[in-house]
């Protein structure tokens, strides 16, 4: 109850700094969701062109960018992609230690090194203009990973916009301007062009796979049972019978081309395979809606070196030239059914791929470590052929999924725990004391009593997998956020020992040369808890700061005002 309490206090508490610190600045508030809004159009003499941003002063965007939003397909298409920051550009609202990042789950926290853009294109026939189309694509930019919010947001202003267009846009971006920003926990009614969505910000505190309890605001009229999820058995209908397998490949960070028959298929399908690791963050790059105009083109398609581990969307058909090196590769194509079934794609051997021709399959010479849940395969078929809903279907499928995946991460976390020094060891008067070093054959040497087979019933080389594991940048970026986030709790454990203490009583037999360090050693430490804003139980900073200027006045004057110029 305790706990509940000072949870729903810090949101509480970051929700007002938030409104505090955008009180003052210029679009702060559509800056904490959005970095632009903008238009692109194809231009007779330019082709694609940057027609239209908000706001005006945003210099975001490239030539490459408008190539991007334009995919070349009939009617309407909505779709997402993944830009790398330009060098030398900074973010306007999130900093590296913003209250937001702290507070978000790793799979949702703001990576100041990449943009998100979610685009919808329209392209229809209309006599009125030279070439007899109307295309533009309207697209939004973000630091935020919520792709069915901004889609969502999207099918309710690109309509209207195609239709009204400027005064129309301008309003929708005074409207966002007027939002409160997202503050991990809380529940917030959003209000565009008459419609009132109504969201919650996932937090690290939520149960994975639970429901999060719900605030007492009135239902809205758009109530979005999610920010970010999409739908995972849309995405992966045409493969369940490899799902196994392409968890394995995503947990391990392998190079990987999926071959798309749109933009759409594409982009959901990279970030579909992206999210199937949750709760653990996938640490590698991926460019859901990838093309020859991304500025990482000639960097991921080199062949002079091996492929890079990230997954790559692609829909042009020459790509698969392109790739041939790379060891996996999904061709997806349209879906076709088998009676009531989608039919599924088959793992087909790379030397098989052709080009141009190349059938549907996943090209690979990856041996799976794991054996197939077949349970779950026939429970997700029945589904179909029981016309389950798909949202029921992809919350199956998720549970499955995040509980592989806690059953792989659970024996790591438990290691890891039992690195961390004991809590007595912690002394007021030392420097604390260190994280012993994360050794791979003292963990492998845990498995055989404390491994998977605890929570998972699937059988095979979870060792091998493991070892592989140990290779790839995902359990470098997993083990780096733990061994930050062991460091602070030893800090804060070491403030809270040193503010239990009797500091006074110390300095009593010690030199003024031995009082100034400690001085100047508990101000770092006070300025370094402020700055990365560390979890400490409250009123323990408040307390040694008082403890620090009663010290500070048992020394002589000359020393105290230079203590306090400090």
């Amino acid at each position: 109850m305790e706990k509940e309490e000072n949870e729903q206090g810090s949101v509480a508490e970051s929700a007002n700094a938030a409104e505090n610190a955008e009180s003052s600045l210029p679009w702060a508030r559509f800056s904490s969701w959005l970095e632009c809004v903008c238009v692109v159009t194809f231009d007779l003499e330019l082709g694609q062109a940057i027609e239209l941003v908000y706001p005006h002063d945003c210099m975001l965007f490239f030539h490459m960018t408008c190539e991007m939003c334009f995919p070349g397909c009939l009617g309407d298409t909505q779709f997402s992609f993944r830009l790398r920051q330009s060098v030398g550009r900074r973010g306007s609202w999130f900093g590296e230690e913003d209250a937001y990042s702290r507070d978000a789950p790793v799979t949702l926290q703001v990576k100041l090194a990449h943009f998100y853009g979610y685009v919808y294109f329209r392209q229809v026939k209309d006599a009125s203009v030279k070439r007899g189309y109307f295309q533009k694509s309207l697209v939004l930019v973000s630091r935020l990973p919520y792709v069915h919010l901004f889609q969502s947001l999207l099918q309710i202003i690109a309509p209207e916009y195609f239709e009204k267009l400027e005064p129309c846009l301008e309003a929708v971006c005074n409207e966002i301007d007027q939002w409160q920003s997202p503050v991990p926990g809380l529940t917030l009614n959003l209000p565009v062009m008459g419609v009132v969505m109504q969201v919650r910000i996932p937090s690290k505190n939520d149960k994975p796979g639970g429901s999060p309890e719900k605030q007492n605001l009135l239902p809205a009229p758009m109530m979005l049972p999610t920010i970010h999820e999409l739908d995972l058995f849309k995405c992966f209908q045409s493969f369940l019978i490899h799902l196994q397998m392409l968890w394995e490949l995503m947990l391990l960070g392998e190079p990987v081309v999926v071959m798309a028959p749109s933009p759409t298929v594409s982009s959901e399908t990279v970030l579909a395979l992206v999210s199937s690791i949750a709760p653990l963050r996938y640490c590698c790059d991926y460019r859901p809606y990838f093309t020859i105009h991304d500025t990482e083109f000639k960097e991921y398609t080199t062949r002079t070196q091996a492929p890079p581990n990230v997954i790559l969307g692609v829909t042009n058909p020459f790509f698969i030239k392109t790739f041939q090196s790379w060891p996996h590769i999904i061709r997806l194509g349209e879906l076709k059914m088998s009676g009531d079934l989608p039919k599924q794609v088959k793992v087909k051997k790379l030397a098989k791929l052709k080009t141009l021709d190349t059938k549907p399959g996943i090209y690979t010479a990856h041996k799976m470590f794991l054996q197939k849940d077949k349970s779950l395969i026939k429970r997700l078929l029945k589904g179909i052929q029981r016309k389950r809903p798909s949202e029921v279907q992809s919350a199956i499928l998720r549970r499955h999924l995040l509980e592989l995946t806690q059953s792989f991460i659970i024996p790591l976390e438990r290691y890891l725990a039992s690195l961390m020094p004991l809590q007595r060891s912690v002394t007021p008067w030392k420097t604390p004391p260190q994280i012993r070093p994360f050794s791979q054959e003292e963990f492998m040497g845990t498995l055989e009593h404390a491994g998977p087979q605890l929570t998972s019933v699937l059988k095979g080389d979870w060792v091998g997998l493991y070892r592989k594991f140990f290779r790839s940048p995902n359990f470098d970026g997993w083990y780096r956020l733990r061994h930050r986030e062991m460091t602070q709790k030893l800090e804060c454990l070491h403030l809270e020992v040193v503010c239990d203490a009797d500091l006074l009583g110390w300095t009593k037999d010690k030199s003024e040369v031995e009082i100034v360090d400690l001085v100047l050693k508990l101000r770092e430490k006070l300025m370094k808890a402020g700055k990365q804003q560390l979890p400490v139980k409250e009123g323990v900073l408040e307390k040694l700061e008082g403890y620090l200027q009663t010290v500070i006045s048992s020394l002589p004057e000359d020393l105290q005002t230079v203590l306090h110029r400090y």
